[in-house]
């Protein structure tokens, strides 16, 4: 058996009449919606990355910014 991965827009009629279609021939449908990242998982995320810079103070900061 194989396994296939279709992503389609559900509101719109085609796509209504696809899923309906699947569920008529008894396929089994999982519908997959990935999950959205907290702010804290991607400040993670950057921190191991290495797009993280720490700064002394504020003119530091400012001075490797240019500004």
């Amino acid at each position: 058996m194989a396994t296939y991965t279709i992503t389609l827009n559900e509101r719109s009629a085609s796509g209504k009449a696809f899923v309906s279609y699947l569920k008529e021939l008894g396929v089994l449908i999982q519908k997959i919606t990935p999950k959205a990242k907290s702010s804290y998982q991607r400040s993670q995320e950057d921190k191991q990355a290495g797009r993280i810079e720490k700064f002394s103070s504020s003119e530091e900061m400012f001075n490797s910014l240019g500004i």
